[in-house]
Protein backbone atom coordinates (compact mmCIF):
# COMPACT_ATOMS: atom_id res chain seq x y z
CA UNK A 1 0.00 0.00 0.00
CA UNK A 2 2.90 2.32 0.78
CA UNK A 3 4.49 1.76 -2.64
CA UNK A 4 1.28 2.50 -4.48
CA UNK A 5 0.95 5.67 -2.46
CA UNK A 6 4.41 6.86 -3.52
CA UNK A 7 3.58 6.20 -7.20
CA UNK A 8 0.41 8.19 -6.94
CA UNK A 9 2.22 11.09 -5.28
CA UNK A 10 4.96 11.22 -7.98
CA UNK A 11 2.39 11.02 -10.74
CA UNK A 12 0.35 13.74 -9.19
CA UNK A 13 3.54 15.86 -8.88
CA UNK A 14 4.32 15.72 -12.64
CA UNK A 15 0.68 16.23 -13.57
CA UNK A 16 0.21 19.11 -11.21
CA UNK A 17 -0.45 22.47 -12.80
CA UNK A 18 2.20 25.21 -12.84
CA UNK A 19 1.85 29.01 -12.83
CA UNK A 20 3.05 29.07 -16.50
CA UNK A 21 -0.21 29.34 -18.39
CA UNK A 22 -1.61 26.65 -16.09
CA UNK A 23 0.39 23.99 -17.95
CA UNK A 24 1.22 20.71 -16.32
CA UNK A 25 4.81 20.29 -15.08
CA UNK A 26 5.79 17.50 -17.50
CA UNK A 27 4.65 19.63 -20.44
CA UNK A 28 6.80 22.54 -19.29
CA UNK A 29 9.84 20.29 -18.83
CA UNK A 30 9.40 18.73 -22.28
CA UNK A 31 9.02 22.13 -23.94
CA UNK A 32 12.13 23.45 -22.17
CA UNK A 33 14.23 20.50 -23.35
CA UNK A 34 13.04 20.90 -26.94
CA UNK A 35 13.77 24.63 -26.89
CA UNK A 36 17.29 24.02 -25.54
CA UNK A 37 18.00 21.46 -28.28
CA UNK A 38 16.82 23.90 -30.95
CA UNK A 39 18.99 26.70 -29.51
CA UNK A 40 22.08 24.46 -29.43
CA UNK A 41 21.42 23.36 -33.03
CA UNK A 42 21.09 26.97 -34.20
CA UNK A 43 24.32 27.96 -32.44
CA UNK A 44 26.12 25.06 -34.17
CA UNK A 45 24.84 26.12 -37.61
CA UNK A 46 25.85 29.76 -37.02
CA UNK A 47 29.38 28.70 -36.04
CA UNK A 48 29.70 26.53 -39.17
CA UNK A 49 28.49 29.34 -41.42
CA UNK A 50 30.95 31.80 -39.89
CA UNK A 51 33.85 29.40 -40.41
CA UNK A 52 32.93 28.72 -44.04
CA UNK A 53 32.53 32.42 -44.80
CA UNK A 54 35.94 33.15 -43.25
CA UNK A 55 37.48 30.37 -45.35
CA UNK A 56 35.93 31.77 -48.54
CA UNK A 57 37.20 35.25 -47.72
CA UNK A 58 40.72 33.97 -47.11
CA UNK A 59 40.69 32.05 -50.41
CA UNK A 60 39.46 35.09 -52.31
CA UNK A 61 42.23 37.18 -50.73
CA UNK A 62 44.82 34.61 -51.81
CA UNK A 63 43.52 34.47 -55.36
CA UNK A 64 43.35 38.25 -55.63
CA UNK A 65 46.90 38.56 -54.32
CA UNK A 66 48.11 36.46 -57.26
CA UNK A 67 46.84 39.03 -59.76
CA UNK A 68 49.30 41.77 -60.68
CA UNK A 69 48.70 45.31 -59.56
CA UNK A 70 47.59 47.42 -62.51
CA UNK A 71 49.69 50.55 -62.83
CA UNK A 72 48.15 53.58 -64.52
CA UNK A 73 51.57 54.43 -65.96
CA UNK A 74 52.06 51.05 -67.57
CA UNK A 75 48.48 50.93 -68.78
CA UNK A 76 49.04 54.05 -70.87
CA UNK A 77 51.60 52.11 -72.89
CA UNK A 78 48.71 50.11 -74.41
CA UNK A 79 47.98 53.00 -76.76
CA UNK A 80 50.04 53.04 -79.93
CA UNK A 81 52.66 55.77 -80.12
CA UNK A 82 52.20 58.06 -83.13
CA UNK A 83 55.92 58.01 -83.90
CA UNK A 84 55.90 54.21 -84.02
CA UNK A 85 52.95 54.29 -86.43
CA UNK A 86 54.78 56.73 -88.71
CA UNK A 87 57.92 54.56 -88.66
CA UNK A 88 55.95 51.44 -89.57
CA UNK A 89 54.07 53.28 -92.32
CA UNK A 90 57.31 54.58 -93.86
CA UNK A 91 58.97 51.18 -93.72
CA UNK A 92 55.91 49.43 -95.16
CA UNK A 93 55.74 51.98 -97.98
CA UNK A 94 59.37 51.30 -98.86
CA UNK A 95 58.75 47.55 -98.87
CA UNK A 96 55.74 47.95 -101.18
CA UNK A 97 57.69 50.25 -103.51
CA UNK A 98 60.56 47.77 -103.76
CA UNK A 99 58.18 44.88 -104.37
CA UNK A 100 56.22 46.79 -107.02
CA UNK A 101 59.37 47.03 -109.15
CA UNK A 102 59.27 43.29 -109.67
CA UNK A 103 55.65 43.03 -110.77
CA UNK A 104 55.45 42.10 -114.45
CA UNK A 105 51.92 41.55 -115.69
CA UNK A 106 49.28 39.48 -113.98
CA UNK A 107 51.27 36.25 -113.94
CA UNK A 108 53.26 37.41 -110.95
CA UNK A 109 50.15 38.09 -108.88
CA UNK A 110 48.62 34.78 -109.92
CA UNK A 111 51.73 32.97 -108.74
CA UNK A 112 51.56 34.90 -105.48
CA UNK A 113 47.94 34.00 -104.78
CA UNK A 114 48.60 30.36 -105.62
CA UNK A 115 51.63 30.32 -103.36
CA UNK A 116 49.67 31.89 -100.54
CA UNK A 117 46.78 29.43 -100.82
CA UNK A 118 49.17 26.49 -100.95
CA UNK A 119 51.04 27.57 -97.86
CA UNK A 120 47.98 28.59 -95.84
CA UNK A 121 46.87 25.01 -95.42
CA UNK A 122 50.33 23.88 -94.40
CA UNK A 123 50.96 26.60 -91.82
CA UNK A 124 48.51 25.16 -89.31
CA UNK A 125 49.03 21.49 -90.04
CA UNK A 126 52.79 21.77 -90.33
CA UNK A 127 52.60 19.82 -93.62
CA UNK A 128 51.41 16.22 -93.99
CA UNK A 129 54.67 14.76 -92.77
CA UNK A 130 55.00 16.88 -89.64
CA UNK A 131 51.90 16.23 -87.55
CA UNK A 132 50.20 13.20 -86.15
CA UNK A 133 48.26 12.29 -83.07
CA UNK A 134 49.72 9.78 -80.69
CA UNK A 135 50.89 9.29 -77.14
CA UNK A 136 53.98 7.92 -75.51
CA UNK A 137 54.54 5.41 -72.76
CA UNK A 138 55.01 5.28 -69.02
CA UNK A 139 58.58 4.82 -67.82
CA UNK A 140 59.58 3.43 -64.45
CA UNK A 141 61.92 5.36 -62.19
CA UNK A 142 64.38 2.47 -62.32
CA UNK A 143 64.50 2.66 -66.13
CA UNK A 144 65.34 6.34 -66.04
CA UNK A 145 67.94 5.92 -63.31
CA UNK A 146 69.69 3.35 -65.48
CA UNK A 147 69.38 5.57 -68.57
CA UNK A 148 70.96 8.57 -66.84
CA UNK A 149 73.44 6.59 -64.72
CA UNK A 150 71.65 7.58 -61.54
CA UNK A 151 70.99 11.15 -62.70
CA UNK A 152 74.70 11.90 -62.54
CA UNK A 153 75.91 15.48 -62.96
CA UNK A 154 77.97 14.72 -66.08
CA UNK A 155 74.75 13.85 -67.92
CA UNK A 156 73.17 17.25 -67.27
CA UNK A 157 72.45 19.08 -70.53
CA UNK A 158 70.26 21.87 -69.21
CA UNK A 159 68.95 23.53 -66.08
CA UNK A 160 66.12 25.90 -65.32
CA UNK A 161 63.95 27.29 -62.58
CA UNK A 162 61.70 24.24 -62.67
CA UNK A 163 63.93 21.27 -63.30
CA UNK A 164 67.09 19.67 -64.62
CA UNK A 165 67.42 17.98 -68.03
CA UNK A 166 69.64 14.90 -68.38
CA UNK A 167 70.87 13.02 -71.40
CA UNK A 168 69.72 9.43 -71.17
CA UNK A 169 70.28 6.23 -73.13
CA UNK A 170 67.46 3.68 -72.91
CA UNK A 171 67.87 -0.08 -73.08
CA UNK A 172 67.10 -0.05 -76.82
CA UNK A 173 70.07 2.38 -77.27
CA UNK A 174 67.80 5.30 -78.13
CA UNK A 175 68.91 8.67 -76.77
CA UNK A 176 66.35 10.80 -74.92
CA UNK A 177 66.19 14.00 -72.88
CA UNK A 178 65.00 13.32 -69.34
CA UNK A 179 63.50 16.35 -67.59
CA UNK A 180 63.38 15.85 -63.82
CA UNK A 181 61.07 18.45 -62.32
CA UNK A 182 61.94 20.12 -59.03
CA UNK A 183 59.13 19.56 -56.55
CA UNK A 184 59.18 22.95 -54.82
CA UNK A 185 55.84 23.53 -53.08
CA UNK A 186 54.10 21.29 -55.57
CA UNK A 187 55.62 23.08 -58.56
CA UNK A 188 56.62 19.77 -60.15
CA UNK A 189 53.04 18.53 -60.06
CA UNK A 190 51.76 21.75 -61.64
CA UNK A 191 54.29 21.78 -64.47
CA UNK A 192 53.88 18.04 -65.00
CA UNK A 193 50.13 18.38 -65.53
CA UNK A 194 50.53 21.46 -67.75
CA UNK A 195 53.09 19.90 -70.09
CA UNK A 196 51.27 16.59 -70.39
CA UNK A 197 47.93 18.31 -71.00
CA UNK A 198 49.36 20.85 -73.45
CA UNK A 199 51.53 18.68 -75.73
CA UNK A 200 51.07 15.10 -74.56
CA UNK A 201 49.21 14.09 -77.72
CA UNK A 202 50.64 16.70 -80.10
CA UNK A 203 53.16 15.87 -82.81
CA UNK A 204 54.65 18.62 -84.96
CA UNK A 205 58.07 18.87 -86.56
CA UNK A 206 58.68 22.25 -84.88
CA UNK A 207 57.61 21.21 -81.37
CA UNK A 208 59.81 19.19 -79.04
CA UNK A 209 58.16 15.76 -78.90
CA UNK A 210 57.04 14.43 -75.52
CA UNK A 211 57.73 10.69 -75.62
CA UNK A 212 56.52 9.67 -72.18
CA UNK A 213 56.51 10.33 -68.47
CA UNK A 214 57.26 8.89 -65.03
CA UNK A 215 55.13 9.47 -61.94
CA UNK A 216 56.34 7.51 -58.93
CA UNK A 217 55.94 8.86 -55.42
CA UNK A 218 57.08 12.48 -55.35
CA UNK A 219 59.02 12.10 -58.63
CA UNK A 220 57.63 13.83 -61.73
CA UNK A 221 59.74 13.22 -64.84
CA UNK A 222 59.11 13.97 -68.53
CA UNK A 223 60.89 12.20 -71.39
CA UNK A 224 61.46 14.18 -74.59
CA UNK A 225 63.09 13.47 -77.90
CA UNK A 226 66.79 14.33 -77.76
CA UNK A 227 67.90 17.38 -79.76
CA UNK A 228 71.68 17.29 -80.00
CA UNK A 229 72.64 20.77 -81.22
CA UNK A 230 71.90 22.99 -78.24
CA UNK A 231 69.52 25.93 -78.29
CA UNK A 232 69.29 29.20 -80.18
CA UNK A 233 70.52 31.26 -77.25
CA UNK A 234 73.81 29.36 -77.17
CA UNK A 235 74.46 29.94 -80.87
CA UNK A 236 73.48 33.63 -80.75
CA UNK A 237 75.29 34.67 -77.58
CA UNK A 238 77.95 32.00 -77.10
CA UNK A 239 81.59 32.28 -78.13
CA UNK A 240 81.32 31.28 -81.80
CA UNK A 241 84.34 33.19 -83.12
CA UNK A 242 84.52 36.08 -85.56
CA UNK A 243 81.97 34.60 -87.98
CA UNK A 244 78.73 33.06 -86.74
CA UNK A 245 77.72 29.66 -88.16
CA UNK A 246 74.20 31.11 -88.19
CA UNK A 247 74.02 32.75 -91.61
CA UNK A 248 71.10 35.00 -92.49
CA UNK A 249 69.38 32.14 -94.29
CA UNK A 250 69.78 29.78 -91.34
CA UNK A 251 68.42 32.44 -88.99
CA UNK A 252 65.36 32.92 -91.18
CA UNK A 253 64.90 29.15 -91.33
CA UNK A 254 64.90 29.07 -87.53
CA UNK A 255 62.47 32.00 -87.33
CA UNK A 256 60.05 30.45 -89.82
CA UNK A 257 60.13 27.05 -88.13
CA UNK A 258 59.50 28.61 -84.73
CA UNK A 259 56.60 30.62 -86.15
CA UNK A 260 55.15 27.43 -87.64
CA UNK A 261 55.28 25.66 -84.30
CA UNK A 262 53.59 28.55 -82.50
CA UNK A 263 50.98 28.88 -85.26
CA UNK A 264 50.08 25.23 -84.71
CA UNK A 265 49.69 25.81 -80.96
CA UNK A 266 47.53 28.91 -81.50
CA UNK A 267 45.46 27.95 -84.53
CA UNK A 268 45.70 24.21 -84.97
CA UNK A 269 44.59 22.96 -81.56
CA UNK A 270 41.39 23.17 -79.53
CA UNK A 271 41.71 24.49 -76.93
CA UNK A 272 44.57 26.64 -78.19
CA UNK A 273 47.85 26.62 -76.29
CA UNK A 274 49.59 29.86 -75.27
CA UNK A 275 53.25 29.05 -74.62
CA UNK A 276 53.85 32.08 -72.33
CA UNK A 277 57.65 31.76 -72.36
CA UNK A 278 58.83 32.16 -75.97
CA UNK A 279 62.57 32.96 -75.91
CA UNK A 280 65.78 31.90 -77.60
CA UNK A 281 66.80 29.40 -74.90
CA UNK A 282 63.53 27.50 -75.44
CA UNK A 283 64.22 26.99 -79.16
CA UNK A 284 66.16 23.74 -79.60
CA UNK A 285 68.13 23.09 -82.80
CA UNK A 286 69.03 19.87 -84.57
CA UNK A 287 72.07 19.28 -86.79
CA UNK A 288 70.24 20.70 -89.82
CA UNK A 289 69.23 23.84 -87.92
CA UNK A 290 65.59 22.80 -87.68
CA UNK A 291 64.03 24.56 -84.65
CA UNK A 292 61.82 22.91 -82.06
CA UNK A 293 59.85 24.90 -79.49
CA UNK A 294 60.34 23.41 -76.02
CA UNK A 295 59.56 23.94 -72.32
CA UNK A 296 55.79 24.15 -71.96
CA UNK A 297 55.87 24.40 -68.17
CA UNK A 298 54.23 27.85 -68.19
CA UNK A 299 51.74 27.14 -71.00
CA UNK A 300 48.06 27.98 -70.63
CA UNK A 301 45.08 26.46 -72.42
CA UNK A 302 42.64 28.94 -73.95
CA UNK A 303 39.22 27.70 -75.05
CA UNK A 304 37.50 28.97 -78.18
CA UNK A 305 34.87 30.75 -76.09
CA UNK A 306 37.53 32.86 -74.35
CA UNK A 307 39.50 35.73 -75.87
CA UNK A 308 41.88 35.84 -72.92
CA UNK A 309 42.54 34.33 -69.50
CA UNK A 310 43.56 36.32 -66.44
CA UNK A 311 46.57 34.79 -64.74
CA UNK A 312 49.66 35.60 -62.75
CA UNK A 313 52.31 37.31 -64.88
CA UNK A 314 54.97 34.76 -65.77
CA UNK A 315 57.76 34.67 -68.32
CA UNK A 316 61.24 36.04 -68.87
CA UNK A 317 62.19 39.68 -68.43
CA UNK A 318 62.59 41.41 -71.78
CA UNK A 319 60.25 39.07 -73.65
CA UNK A 320 56.94 39.70 -71.82
CA UNK A 321 54.45 41.97 -73.59
CA UNK A 322 53.61 45.22 -71.75
CA UNK A 323 49.85 44.64 -71.94
CA UNK A 324 50.15 41.22 -70.29
CA UNK A 325 52.60 42.53 -67.68
CA UNK A 326 50.28 45.38 -66.68
CA UNK A 327 46.93 43.55 -66.64
CA UNK A 328 47.64 39.83 -66.32
CA UNK A 329 45.31 39.23 -69.29
CA UNK A 330 46.90 36.53 -71.43
CA UNK A 331 46.17 35.47 -75.00
CA UNK A 332 48.12 34.41 -78.08
CA UNK A 333 49.09 38.04 -78.71
CA UNK A 334 51.50 37.74 -75.78
CA UNK A 335 53.36 34.97 -77.62
CA UNK A 336 53.41 37.13 -80.77
CA UNK A 337 55.12 39.95 -78.87
CA UNK A 338 57.69 37.54 -77.40
CA UNK A 339 58.33 36.13 -80.87
CA UNK A 340 58.89 39.66 -82.19
CA UNK A 341 61.52 40.30 -79.52
CA UNK A 342 63.17 36.98 -80.32
CA UNK A 343 63.16 37.85 -84.04
CA UNK A 344 64.98 41.09 -83.19
CA UNK A 345 67.43 38.99 -81.21
CA UNK A 346 67.96 36.74 -84.24
CA UNK A 347 68.60 39.72 -86.52
CA UNK A 348 70.89 41.70 -84.22
CA UNK A 349 72.57 39.00 -82.14
CA UNK A 350 71.80 41.12 -79.06
CA UNK A 351 70.07 40.09 -75.84
CA UNK A 352 66.65 41.62 -75.05
CA UNK A 353 68.20 43.34 -72.03
CA UNK A 354 71.94 44.00 -71.86
CA UNK A 355 73.16 46.13 -68.95
CA UNK A 356 76.71 46.24 -70.30
CA UNK A 357 75.70 48.53 -73.16
CA UNK A 358 75.15 52.28 -73.26
CA UNK A 359 71.95 53.55 -71.61
CA UNK A 360 70.21 54.03 -74.95
CA UNK A 361 71.04 50.49 -76.07
CA UNK A 362 70.26 48.44 -72.97
CA UNK A 363 66.70 47.66 -74.04
CA UNK A 364 66.67 45.88 -77.40
CA UNK A 365 63.12 46.91 -78.35
CA UNK A 366 63.65 50.63 -77.74
CA UNK A 367 67.04 50.66 -79.49
CA UNK A 368 65.66 48.66 -82.42
CA UNK A 369 62.72 51.02 -82.98
CA UNK A 370 65.01 54.04 -82.76
CA UNK A 371 67.39 52.64 -85.38
CA UNK A 372 64.54 51.92 -87.80
CA UNK A 373 63.02 55.36 -87.23
CA UNK A 374 66.39 56.94 -88.09
CA UNK A 375 66.63 54.83 -91.28
CA UNK A 376 69.62 52.88 -89.97
CA UNK A 377 68.03 49.47 -90.42
CA UNK A 378 71.04 47.94 -92.18
CA UNK A 379 73.15 48.64 -89.08
CA UNK A 380 70.89 46.35 -87.05
CA UNK A 381 72.24 43.16 -88.66
CA UNK A 382 74.52 41.08 -86.44
CA UNK A 383 78.14 41.94 -87.35
CA UNK A 384 79.00 38.25 -87.03
CA UNK A 385 76.91 37.51 -90.14
CA UNK A 386 79.42 37.33 -92.99
CA UNK A 387 76.97 38.03 -95.84
CA UNK A 388 74.22 40.51 -95.06
CA UNK A 389 70.73 40.08 -96.58
CA UNK A 390 69.49 42.14 -99.55
CA UNK A 391 67.83 45.40 -98.40
CA UNK A 392 64.38 44.35 -99.61
CA UNK A 393 64.38 41.20 -97.49
CA UNK A 394 65.80 42.98 -94.46
CA UNK A 395 63.16 45.72 -94.60
CA UNK A 396 60.40 43.15 -94.76
CA UNK A 397 61.68 41.31 -91.70
CA UNK A 398 62.11 44.59 -89.82
CA UNK A 399 58.49 45.38 -90.60
CA UNK A 400 57.42 42.00 -89.21
CA UNK A 401 59.31 42.77 -85.99
CA UNK A 402 57.58 46.12 -85.56
CA UNK A 403 54.16 44.58 -86.22
CA UNK A 404 54.76 41.87 -83.61
CA UNK A 405 55.64 44.37 -80.87
CA UNK A 406 52.79 46.77 -81.60
CA UNK A 407 51.68 48.28 -78.28
CA UNK A 408 48.08 47.70 -79.36
CA UNK A 409 47.74 43.92 -78.97
CA UNK A 410 44.76 43.86 -81.35
CA UNK A 411 46.96 45.12 -84.21
CA UNK A 412 49.56 42.37 -83.88
CA UNK A 413 49.43 39.75 -86.64
CA UNK A 414 48.53 36.12 -86.03
CA UNK A 415 51.35 33.59 -86.07
CA UNK A 416 49.99 32.08 -89.28
CA UNK A 417 50.23 35.48 -90.97
CA UNK A 418 53.78 35.88 -89.69
CA UNK A 419 54.71 32.56 -91.30
CA UNK A 420 53.48 33.86 -94.67
CA UNK A 421 55.39 37.12 -94.27
CA UNK A 422 58.66 35.41 -93.41
CA UNK A 423 58.29 32.66 -96.01
CA UNK A 424 58.50 35.32 -98.71
CA UNK A 425 62.16 35.65 -97.71
CA UNK A 426 62.85 31.94 -97.47
CA UNK A 427 62.93 31.46 -101.25
CA UNK A 428 64.12 34.70 -102.91
CA UNK A 429 63.23 33.60 -106.47
CA UNK A 430 59.49 33.18 -105.96
CA UNK A 431 56.58 35.59 -105.56
CA UNK A 432 56.28 37.38 -102.23
CA UNK A 433 53.45 37.37 -99.73
CA UNK A 434 52.62 41.04 -100.40
CA UNK A 435 51.74 40.32 -104.02
CA UNK A 436 54.99 41.36 -105.66
CA UNK A 437 57.14 39.20 -107.87
CA UNK A 438 60.82 39.33 -108.68
CA UNK A 439 63.19 37.53 -110.97
CA UNK A 440 66.77 36.36 -110.70
CA UNK A 441 67.95 39.37 -112.72
CA UNK A 442 66.57 41.72 -110.07
CA UNK A 443 68.50 39.87 -107.36
CA UNK A 444 71.75 39.55 -109.31
CA UNK A 445 73.45 42.60 -107.74
CA UNK A 446 72.92 41.09 -104.28
CA UNK A 447 74.06 37.55 -105.03
CA UNK A 448 77.77 36.85 -104.97
CA UNK A 449 77.35 33.09 -104.86
CA UNK A 450 74.06 31.23 -105.25
CA UNK A 451 75.25 28.74 -102.65
CA UNK A 452 74.94 31.47 -100.02
CA UNK A 453 71.19 30.96 -100.14
CA UNK A 454 71.43 27.28 -99.24
CA UNK A 455 71.36 26.69 -95.46
CA UNK A 456 74.30 24.40 -94.76
CA UNK A 457 74.11 21.66 -92.10
CA UNK A 458 76.29 21.66 -89.01
CA UNK A 459 79.88 20.82 -89.86
CA UNK A 460 82.54 19.19 -87.74
CA UNK A 461 84.32 22.53 -87.20
CA UNK A 462 81.14 24.02 -85.73
CA UNK A 463 81.41 23.42 -82.01
CA UNK A 464 78.50 24.05 -79.71
CA UNK A 465 79.33 27.11 -77.59
CA UNK A 466 80.19 26.22 -73.99
CA UNK A 467 77.36 26.42 -71.50
CA UNK A 468 79.33 28.95 -69.47
CA UNK A 469 79.02 31.43 -72.35
CA UNK A 470 75.25 31.33 -72.34
CA UNK A 471 73.35 34.47 -71.37
CA UNK A 472 71.71 34.10 -68.00
CA UNK A 473 67.99 34.81 -67.96
CA UNK A 474 65.91 36.83 -65.57
CA UNK A 475 62.62 35.20 -64.60
CA UNK A 476 59.74 37.49 -63.71
CA UNK A 477 58.26 34.94 -61.35
CA UNK A 478 57.63 31.29 -60.72
CA UNK A 479 54.54 29.61 -59.36
CA UNK A 480 56.14 29.41 -55.93
CA UNK A 481 57.31 33.02 -56.09
CA UNK A 482 60.98 32.32 -56.75
CA UNK A 483 62.69 33.45 -59.95
CA UNK A 484 66.05 32.80 -61.52
CA UNK A 485 68.95 34.85 -60.19
CA UNK A 486 69.32 38.11 -62.09
CA UNK A 487 72.68 38.51 -63.77
CA UNK A 488 73.96 40.89 -66.39
CA UNK A 489 74.17 39.32 -69.85
CA UNK A 490 77.48 39.25 -71.66
CA UNK A 491 77.89 42.07 -74.20
CA UNK A 492 78.89 41.44 -77.75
Amino acid sequence: MAVSGEKNSSTSFFTSKTPILGLQLYVVISATVIIMVIIIFLIFIIIRLNRSSKRRRSLSKKSSSLLPLVSDVIRENKTTDLKDNETIAILQKEVIEIESEGIKGSSGSNESSTSKSDTSSSVISGSNESTSIGWGRWYSLKELELATNGFRAENVIGEGGYGVVFRGVLQDSSVVAVKKLLNNKGQAEKEFKVEVEAIGKVRHKNLAGLLGYCSEGAHRILIYEYIDNGNLEQWLHGDVGTVSPLTWEIRMKIAIGTARGLAYLHEGLEPKVVHRDVKSSNILLDRKWNPKVSDFGLAKLLGSEKSYVTTRVMGTFGYVSPDYASTGMLNEGSDVYSFGVMLMEIITGRSPVDYSRAPGEMNLVDWFKGMVANRRGEELVDPLIEVHPPPRFLKRVLLVCLRCIDMDANKRPKMGQIVHMLEADEFPFRSGWWGGGWGKRKLAPYLVDSRLWEPRPVQEKDHLPPRSARTNRVQLATEDGAGDDEQKPRGR
